[in-house]
């Protein structure tokens, strides 16, 4: 027996803004940051690490709404009251009578339960002496489907059609554990292209990149037509016609501003366009798909999708080609089991939206559970990776020639290093005080003269 007795909540920001680092059309100068919780039991030394993402500004709503959750998950029994029925608790949680009218399963409720929910698998696997993506790999497809939250969706995936999609990838399941172990798993990078860097540093960080073994590229676009032009032409000069490129609005255009500017920009071949329009916008991103199909453009969005209910109709609508589950969007582990087990049924790949701080070590988990017990196929697919950050978590990505390779250590991959939390809590961490004083220290001759 595992109880939870307490919960730690930090609001880390890493000031990434200074130098443009994840900047795109619609976010010009975030400063990567989490909601960052750690969960303590009864065994002192047993601890779940979670986070979810954020770009500064806000967080500390998101880590109020976290504190908001404690009654549902301090004096748990991790076995008796979460894991035996792990689905029907998710519900609970994300349902929770007064909390849900926050949400229901949306906005700032969904960020804080995806931290908390995200710290429960981190407990069990490491409980388990496991890598996260270990755990779900080894599960039965029973139990898989036990940790689902079917409500609302059933229309469109039911349990039984679950786990008969998991039974059947059963077939040659070890052979690809064995591969991935081996080899990783593809990457595509995007620290290349953030919106706000200079033609030189674009140019540089392409030949780098190549450098270092990846073949696919993702840029931002969105602001200004010719700009998109002139840094799309670098991009292509440097990685050459063929190899894959993909860009991202982030969500800037309205549907017909997405449709005319990507036709404008077909002729730089990009394999898809991210986000080009709202991400609640199931039909318009069906109808750019659509408009854009002639042209050999696809479609891809996610990063800023809610909940499953939303990705089930933008499969029913038709309205994307890749799925980008995000790791913290949704409400953890739990919710992106169901998505991929969807996505698989309507033969749409996943992709996920990694990045950002810990989405990363997160989402490579993910994608291992999908390669080996539900898509059973790396075509055309790879998991988003960006080099930031990387080095505040005790057990960070690994990359090698491009790929993840896969994660040995127990848990989620997702504790921070107590130096980054004692550096970069907001606002009492080293950096964040040293920077608030500095904005408030007043020059002695201004005081000189306003005392005289």
């Amino acid at each position: 027996m595992v109880k939870i007795t307490d919960i730690s909540i930090h609001d880390v920001r890493f000031p990434t803004s200074e130098e443009q680092h994840g900047s795109d059309s619609m976010h010009v100068d975030p400063d990567y940051s989490a909601a960052y919780v750690i969960i303590h039991t009864d065994e002192e030394k047993l601890k779940g690490y979670g986070m979810t993402f954020t770009l500064g500004r806000g967080t500390e709503v998101v880590c109020l709404c976290i504190k908001a959750f404690e009654h549902m998950v301090i004096g748990k029994d991790l076995d008796k009251d979460i894991l035996t029925n792990f689905g029907k608790y998710w519900g609970d949680l994300t349902n929770e009578s007064q909390l849900r009218w926050l949400g229901p399963e949306k906005g700032v409720s969904h960020l804080a339960v995806a931290a908390l929910i995200n710290a429960i698998w981190d407990l069990w696997a490491r409980r388990e002496g496991k890598p996260v993506w270990r755990l779900l790999v080894e599960m039965k497809p029973e139990q898989i489907v036990q940790c689902i939250d079917f409500r609302w969706i059933t229309d469109a995936l039911t349990k039984e059609e679950a786990i008969s999609i998991l039974k059947k990838a059963e077939t040659g399941k070890a052979e690809r554990i064995q591969f991935l172990e081996k080899n990783g798993f593809p990457s595509y990078t995007t620290s290349a292209g953030w919106l706000g860097y200079s033609n030189d540093l674009i140019r540089n960080l392409c030949k780098e990149n190549l450098a270092r073994g990846w073949q696919v590229f993702k840029i931002k676009v969105g602001t200004d037509l010719e700009d998109d032009k002139r840094r799309l032409q670098i991009v292509r000069e440097e990685i050459g016609p063929d190899r894959r490129m993909m860009v991202d609005a982030n969500q800037k255009w309205d549907v017909e501003t997405a449709i005319s500017w990507m036709k404008q920009l077909a002729e730089f071949k990009p394999w898809f366009i991210e986000e080009p329009t709202s991400p609640d916008d199931v039909l318009g991103h069906a109808r750019i798909r659509k408009e854009l199909a002639p042209f050999g453009v696809k479609v891809a969005t996610g990063e800023h999708c809610q909940n499953r209910v939303m990705f089930k109709q933008f499969l029913q609508a038709q309205g994307l080609d890749f799925c980008q589950i995000d790791s913290c969007r949704m409400g953890g582990v739990n919710e992106i089991l169901s998505v991929i087990l969807m996505c698989k049924k309507f033969g749409v790949v996943v992709m996920p939206h990694a990045g950002g701080v810990g989405l990363c070590e997160y989402v490579q988990h993910l994608t291992y559970w999908d390669y080996c017990s539900v898509a059973g196929s790396m075509k055309d697919t790879y998991i988003e990776y960006s080099d930031h950050l990387h080095e505040h978590f005790v057990d960070p990505v690994i990359m090698k020639d491009g790929n993840y390779m896969a994660p040995t250590a127990a848990g989620y991959s997702i504790e921070m290093k107590p130096e980054a939390i004692k550096m970069y809590e907001f606002p009492i961490g080293t950096y964040w005080s040293l920077k608030i004083a500095s904005r408030h220290t007043v020059p002695t001759t201004s005081v000189t003269s306003h005392d005289k």
